[in-house]
């Protein structure tokens, strides 16, 4: 058969699963009825969130606002009296035990901490924020996408992949790592099969329909995208591994990334976990075990390492705006190894190596680059529910002790609004 053949083939056998797997979930009535009920709510002047009292979707799958009230970005719902507003700088976290995604203010005073909640679907993972304000959440059923200006949740993207029955736990099928392309027209979301080898999958963000799926590795645990948009890396957790994936031929490219080497296959910890993007030169920055980073260029597949002082197993990653590097240390896998910590490496290579009290997951960073943001939820037993805040800025008198403050249940995923 020739390469064509086999393309129109494959093609018709996944029109011939999706139309089968739509019709089983009764997906098509479901929508018909969600979008009527949504419409007759609007007309009826009651298109509101029972728990949060924001603004419900409209028939046209937007989100539907007062027009005498109008209300910028990260705004909260229109009601009587004054409008609740989202402040600037707001987190929000993906709650892998609620099922949820949390608002949480982490400015200090008294109303610090969770201020709203709104479901997403279950075991929500990982999260991205685009520039219109829109959330996409990679749950266990689907692309959950959520309005963060009225706090709803507008649409849950099924997935082409067969993942086997929606589940919860460290284990759980459905989506993992996810990111947003630099011009917001698609999201990518690496799906995690159980037992197999995972996909990136690619929703069209104005369709809200998954126009494209690649296989990746196993337990794709991160997504990144580079600068120009022209390249999508899934890092694959269980198979040592970052497959490039060309955003325009959707063709992968494997690159093994195992710096301590693949022995011990699946029950290994030396795995890779998450990655960064370096702006300065397009290379993947992936860190192992608090004492070596591993520097993967994506284009020739070679990867160096350099040296890294926590001495602790490290997860979430993430960049400041001066391009200091954060690592998530998760805590010891080995009676020598470390405590949890952040590290905090500068782009001169100068790391500090903040103590944090207990198992943390993921890393985001305020917009001014001074303030680090640290979700306790941990993709093991043990976590807890709440974010650490951690100083980046010494203006003189030294740091500030981290502070840690509530946030939701379980909370993995976090981006800053």
């Amino acid at each position: 058969m020739t390469t064509a053949g086999r393309r129109a083939g494959a093609r018709r056998a996944v029109l011939a699963a999706r139309t089968a797997r739509r019709a089983a979930l009764g997906a098509g009535t479901a929508r018909r009825v969600a979008l009527a009920l949504a419409a007759a709510a609007v007309l009826a002047g009651c298109a509101t969130d029972s728990t949060t009292g924001a603004a419900g979707p409209a028939a046209d799958g937007t989100a539907s606002r007062a027009p005498e009230e109008p209300r910028a970005a990260g705004s909260g719902p229109a009601g009587p009296g004054p409008a609740v507003t989202t402040p600037r700088g707001t987190l929000l976290v993906a709650d892998f035990g609620g099922d949820t995604v949390t608002f949480v203010d982490p400015r200090p005073g008294e109303g610090r901490g969770p201020i709203a909640t709104v479901k997403a679907g279950t075991a929500p993972y990982g999260l991205v924020v685009g520039k219109d304000g829109r959330a996409w959440v990679a749950t266990a059923e689907g692309v959950a996408v959520i309005d963060t200006a009225t706090r709803t949740r507008l649409a849950l993207v099924p997935y082409e992949t067969e993942s086997g029955p929606v589940t919860t736990g460290e284990y759980r099928g459905g989506g993992m790592g996810i990111a947003l392309a630099p011009d917001g027209r698609h999201v990518y979301v690496g799906v995690n099969v159980p037992g197999g080898n995972g996909t990136l999958e690619v929703i069209d963000t104005a369709t809200r329909e998954v126009t494209g799926t690649v296989p990746v590795g196993r337990r794709p645990f991160d997504v990144d995208v580079s600068p120009d948009g022209g390249e999508v890396y899934a890092t694959g957790h269980d198979s040592f591994d970052v497959t490039v994936v060309d955003t325009t031929t959707l063709e992968p490219r494997r690159r093994e990334v195992a710096p301590y080497g693949t022995e011990g296959g699946l029950g290994s910890w030396l795995k890779p976990h998450y990655a960064v993007v370096r702006p300065a030169d397009g290379k993947l920055l992936l860190p192992f075990e608090g004492e070596r980073l591993a520097v993967l260029d994506p284009r020739t597949g070679k990867v160096t390492t350099e040296r890294m002082t926590a001495d602790t197993h490290q997860h979430g990653a993430a960049l400041a705006p001066d391009g200091t590097l954060l690592v998530v240390g998760t805590g010891p896998i080995a009676a020598d190894d470390e405590d949890p910590s952040l590290t905090v490496c500068s782009p001169d290579g100068k790391e500090r190596v903040v103590p944090l009290e207990g198992p943390h997951e993921d890393v985001a960073v305020s917009e001014d680059g001074r303030t680090a943001y640290v979700t306790g939820g941990f993709t093991r037993d043990g976590y807890w529910n709440g974010i650490t805040v951690v100083d980046l800025h010494d203006d003189g008198d030294g740091y500030s002790a981290p502070v840690r403050i509530d946030a939701g249940e379980r909370p993995l995923g976090i981006a800053v609004l």
